[in-house]
């Protein structure tokens, strides 16, 4: 039951629980104890808003994937840089990766400058950091299971009981 009420969380953080109940086929005293279980085991981390911030007037962002090659700490591996940069307000997703590098960032910035800032005086400067190549996002087309172009009105998908 935990598992589809998940689901039903990660598609849409706005429903209550006497919706998830109906869709789930359990009581909405069920689904509260369950969110509430799993908020406290950090399965639940967060309730998210998927922006479109291309659409707000004055808002401009600036987004860059950057790849980063690290040289692994005895004893602790990829991990101590990790949570290094982790702690980088810039750093909205910090992923390991397989391929020529091994982490890979998503950095949000106002500008590129301060982006490459951020690259130069902080990333670069992190004990085992070894190389970093940049690549700013020219256009976001899908967020989040959200498509961001195209037709425009609510895209809710459909469930069926």
């Amino acid at each position: 039951m935990l598992k589809d009420v998940l689901k039903v969380l990660e598609k849409d953080a706005r429903a209550t629980e006497k919706q998830i109940a109906t869709m789930v086929g359990v009581s909405a005293a069920e689904v509260g104890k369950a969110i509430k279980q799993a908020e406290k085991d950090r399965v639940i981390l967060k309730y998210k808003t998927v922006i479109n911030w291309e659409k707000v007037e004055g808002a401009e962002q600036v987004w860059a994937l950057i790849e980063v090659r690290v040289k692994p700490e005895k004893e602790v591996g990829f991990d101590s840089i990790a949570e290094r940069i982790a702690a980088y307000e810039q750093v909205k997703s910090l992923f390991l990766a397989s391929g020529n590098y091994d982490l890979m960032l998503i950095v949000c910035g106002k500008t590129n400058r301060e982006v490459a800032d951020f690259v130069s005086q902080n990333l670069s400067h992190i004990e085992g950091v070894q190389g970093t190549a940049t690549n700013f996002v020219l256009k976001r087309y899908k967020e989040d299971g959200e498509i961001l172009v195209g037709e425009e009105g609510e895209k809710r998908q459909r469930v069926i009981l």
